[in-house]
C-alpha cells in the first residue's frame, strides 16, 4: 500500500475498545469513575496501571501501520495483545475474519504459527541450529517435509541477501545479519500479518537503516501487511503508511506521516514532528490549491504524491506554477507562494 491508499473491502485487523489494566482487580477498574483518573492517580487510588486505555484501530491489508510513543506508552502491551500474548482487560481484536479474543488455546496456537509472525528486538535464534535451520523452524514444526522446508527456507535467504551464510551458526554473525534471520524466519510462514516489536532499537544507526531498507524492499516485493512498534519517529515516518502516536496507554493522533506533520493534533505531537523537515514528508496532495479563474492549465506536470523536497528543482526553474496530477487528471496547482507557506515552519 505504500504507493496509494487501497483500502478496500475488509480490514485484515480490526481492534475495538482495548484495555489492558495491570494490577489487583484490574478488570473491576472498567465502567467507574477510576478508569477516567490518569495513570498517576490511578495507581495511587488502586494499585492498577492502565498499559493500554480504550484503543481502536484498523489495519488494511499490504499496509504497513506503524505504532510509536516514548518509553511507558503502551506500544509493545498493545501489540502483545492482537496476539494474546498478553490477555487485554477488555475490547475485541479480529485477524483475518477470526475472533481472536473469543479464540481457544488451540485456536491461538494454531493463529500464530500459521496467520502471524512476530519479529522481537532479541533474535531468539536456536544457536545450535544453522541459519538456515532457523529459517526453517518454523515449517518444521508445521511438519512439513525437509526437503520443502529446506528450498523455502533458501528462498527467503536470498530474498534478504543471506544464502551466502546458510550453514554458518548464528554466533558467527553479526548482529544485522541475525536480524535478517529473525526476519526470514518470520516471512518463512508466509504469514497473513508480520508484527515487529522495536526489532532494531539494538543495532547501531547504519545497520538500522539498512534493515529499515530491508523490510520496504520486502514489503514491496511481497505485499506483506505489517504492524510495526517504535520510538523512532524518523523510522515511523521512513516505515509508515500510517501512523498511531500513543501516550499513555492512548492513541492521540492516527493519520498518515503527512497529516501528523503538517497537522498535529496536539502540543505532544507537535514537540514530536517539530524537528521534522516539512518539505521532506508533505506532498504536492497537501499543499496545492485550486486553480484561479482563467488560469493556464498547460504548465508541466508532477504527480500529486511527489514531495514538496523533490518537486523544488521544477519549481525553481519554471516561472509558471506546476500542475498536480492523479493519473492524467489535473486535481491542483503549486506554485512558488505555496511551497513557501507549505515550508515556512521548518525548523520552528
Amino acid at each position: 500500500m505504500r504507493n496509494g491508499d487501497s483500502r478496500a473491502g475488509e480490514p485484515l485487523i480490526a481492534a475495538a475498545g482495548i484495555w489492558k489494566i495491570f494490577g489487583p482487580k484490574a478488570d473491576r477498574i472498567l465502567g467507574t469513575e477510576d478508569a477516567e483518573l490518569s495513570r498517576t492517580e490511578l495507581r495511587e487510588r488502586t494499585g492498577c496501571v492502565a498499559a493500554v486505555r480504550d484503543v481502536s484501530f484498523e489495519v488494511w491489508p499490504g499496509e504497513v501501520f506503524v505504532v510509536m510513543g516514548l518509553s511507558g506508552s503502551g506500544k509493545s502491551t498493545l501489540v502483545r495483545t492482537l496476539i494474546r500474548l498478553i490477555e487485554p482487560t477488555a475490547g475485541t481484536i479480529r485477524i483475518a475474519d477470526q475472533d481472536v479474543t473469543a479464540a481457544s488455546s488451540a485456536e491461538l496456537r494454531e493463529l500464530r504459527r500459521h496467520r502471524v509472525s512476530m519479529v522481537f528486538q532479541h533474535f531468539g535464534l536456536l544457536a545450535h541450529r544453522r541459519v538456515i535451520d532457523n529459517v526453517a523452524f518454523g515449517l518444521e514444526i508445521r511438519g512439513m517435509a525437509k526437503d520443502e522446508r529446506m528450498g523455502r527456507a533458501r528462498e527467503l535467504l536470498r530474498l534478504v541477501g543471506l544464502d551466502e551464510v546458510e550453514n554458518q551458526f548464528p554466533d558467527q554473525l553479526s548482529g544485522g545479519m541475525q536480524q535478517r534471520v529473525g526476519v526470514a524466519r518470520a516471512f518463512a510462514t508466509n504469514p497473513a500479518v508480520m508484527l515487529y516489536d522495536e526489532p532494531f532499537s539494538a543495532l547501531d544507526p547504519l545497520i538500522r537503516r539498512d534493515m529499515q531498507d530491508e523490510v520496504c524492499r520486502l514489503q514491496e516485493e511481497t505485499g506483506q501487511t505489517m504492524v510495526f512498534i517504535t520510538h523512532d519517529l524518523s523510522e515511523a515516518l521512513r516505515l509508515g503508511d500510517r501512523i498511531a502516536i500513543m501516550r499513555d496507554g492512548a492513541i492521540v493522533q492516527l493519520g498518515t506521516p503527512e497529516e501528523l506533520v503538517g497537522s498535529p493534533a496536539d502540543e505532544y505531537v507537535q514537540n514530536f514532528v517539530r524537528d521534522v523537515p516539512r518539505s521532506h514528508v508533505l506532498t504536492l496532495r497537501w499543499i496545492m490549491r485550486d486553480p484561479e479563474a482563467g488560469e493556464a492549465l498547460d504548465g508541466q506536470r508532477l504527480d500529486v504524491g511527489t514531495t514538496v523536497r523533490d518537486a523544488l528543482p521544477l519549481l525553481a526553474g519554471s516561472e509558471r506554477p506546476v500542475l498536480a496530477v492523479d493519473g492524467d487528471q489535473i486535481v491542483g496547482v503549486v506554485d512558488r507562494v505555496t511551497v513557501i507557506n507549505a515550508i515556512a515552519g521548518e525548523g520552528g
